[in-house]
């Protein structure tokens, strides 16, 4: 019968949690790449949009590019995928927020739209900046670029009004 002494133990206890934290990490690696297989595309990109909202309209630039930066990558055709979006489990959520945010607001489609529902799309977009929804803070993590100042959120918001009431003259 063989004794140990206190440190033996320790000893032979860290190395157990070594080897169970290296296989561990074996096999999360294989679940990450065994999950690439797993098919799911993301949602369409198009270079040509002719009912976009910036393409037919004259917004001044403050407001362009605040829509642009914070806004047209999950709504509009004109998405920019970073190299991680191509990445499973990223990819897969992803696609289900761009599905969702164009399918709630889709710019480069804005042409297309009644007045009724630009004035919708309008208060909505409104309300989504003022209440700090929109963009969403998932997508802020990785799109600094895309953080509005509560002075960028009022000039959204302001846009959003004064445009609405532009419908309706």
């Amino acid at each position: 019968m063989k004794v140990l002494n206190h440190g033996s133990r320790k000893i032979e206890e860290s190395m157990r949690r070594k080897k169970i934290l290296s296989w561990l990490g074996l096999v999360l690696l294989a679940i990450l790449v065994l999950i690439q297989l797993i098919p799911g595309k993301l949602p369409e990109v198009r270079k040509v949009v002719p009912n976009d909202l910036l393409a037919n309209n004259t917004l001044n630039d403050t407001v362009a590019t605040l829509l642009k930066n914070s806004c047209y990558d999950c709504h509009s055709w004109e998405t920019q995928y970073p190299w991680y979006s191509h990445v499973a489990p990223v990819k897969w959520l992803v696609g289900y927020d761009t599905r969702e945010g164009r399918e709630a607001l889709n710019f480069s489609e804005w042409e297309t739209l009644s007045i009724r529902a630009k004035m919708k799309a309008l208060s909505e977009i409104g309300e989504e900046v003022e209440s700090k929804k929109m963009p969403m803070p998932i997508y802020l993590i990785t799109h600094a670029e895309a953080r509005l100042t509560e002075q960028e959120r009022q000039i959204l918001y302001r846009w959003a009004e004064n445009y609405s009431n532009q419908l309706l003259e």
